[in-house]
């Protein structure tokens, strides 16, 4: 369910004369927020405290980590549930409503709802929706509703963040000419290009490296090197001293190991919890396959949480990654 494109004048309108329209606006991402969600959610909030000081606007996200903190109004968001309705509840980088997880109540109970989204997976929702699946990011999306003259530093720092990190640094297939060049008007406006790559996206800790290390000396070859594996236990966290939250970048080292198609990384949330992240090089739709455990994302990125043993999700995943390409032998 997608929209026919329309002119920018028109979405603009659209999401100003709804803003303009309320008095209470609550904005709402996934769980456990990327830089994409948090970006576009702090993008947007900027934006309506800079341009409509007489407006309420909130937050609803998990807490985000730290890296992210020094965008302005991550003091502000609301990580709790509320019984409160809103004017106007809008979601953001959310493929489907059970991605609000504990806030989903507060989004289905506002007044009026809107929905952007960059998700192909997204079949709709909200009284307002918009997907596009070709950008590269929630933020990319959101920025053509926006007026550029009225895009302040912080509300372009938000932006800009989302797009690097949807984007692993300009470097995936969904980086397109329109997004370098809103990534341009981003920096134009005062976004520190720099320090937001190096801070949120190179940066690591020492214990960070050493589980990437270990991360990379147990990972598995299979298919004569088409596929790379790596799993992340409990134990292992607690070795070196780690989270979940440590986790970042690990996917993008094993797919750029030489001849490697598909990279798969695994971590333990719980018991007989793990969290699996797929990601692809040229041709295999990682998104067919997350869509099949109930997950989601794009073509050559996409995740799941999956119950039961490691070894045999593992093994429903590498069946769908060879049904995949006897297409291309």
């Amino acid at each position: 369910m997608l929209m026919k494109p329309i002119l920018m004048e028109t979405r603009m309108n659209k999401l100003i004369d709804k803003i303009e329209a309320s008095k209470s606006i609550a904005i709402f991402g996934h769980m456990n927020p990327d830089g994409d969600c948090i970006g576009s959610c702090l993008g947007l909030w900027n934006y309506i405290r800079d341009n409509y000081e007489d407006k309420e606007v909130v937050v609803y996200l998990q807490p985000v980590v730290a890296k992210f903190k020094f965008l302005k109004g991550v003091e502000s968001i609301v990580s709790t549930p509320s019984d409160r309705v809103y004017d106007l509840g809008i979601s953001l980088d959310c493929g489907d409503t059970d991605r609000h997880g504990e806030f989903g109540n507060i989004y289905k109970n506002s007044r009026y709802t809107i929905c952007f989204d960059h998700h192909r997976s997204n079949e709709g929702f909200g009284d307002y929706f918009h997907c596009e699946p070709d950008s590269s990011s929630c933020c990319e999306v959101l920025f053509n509703f926006l007026d550029y003259n009225k895009i302040s530093m912080e509300c372009a720092e938000a932006l800009y963040l989302g797009i690097v990190h949807d984007t692993g640094v300009f470097k995936y297939q969904a980086t397109t000419e329109k997004t370098m060049a809103i990534a341009g008007k981003l920096i134009s406006k005062g976004a520190r290009s720099q320090y937001i790559i190096d801070e949120t996206f190179f940066k690591v800790s020492y214990n960070q490296n050493r589980l990437t290390g270990k991360v990379l000396l147990d990972a598995k070859l299979h298919m004569e090197g088409k596929v790379i594996t790596a799993c992340i236990t409990k134990e292992i966290f607690d070795e070196y001293n780690t989270t979940k939250d440590d986790t970042d970048g690990i996917i993008d080292k094993l797919r750029v190991t030489d001849g490697v198609e598909v990279a798969v990384l695994a971590y333990q949330k719980g018991e007989n919890l793990f969290k699996y992240s797929l990601r692809s090089v040229r041709y295999i739709d990682v998104s067919k396959i997350a869509d099949s455990f109930g997950g989601g994302g794009h073509i050559r990125a996409a995740g799941f949480d999956a119950g039961g043993r490691y070894e045999d999700v593992l093994k429903r995943i590498m069946d769908m990654i060879i049904e995949q390409m006897r297409k291309y032998n």
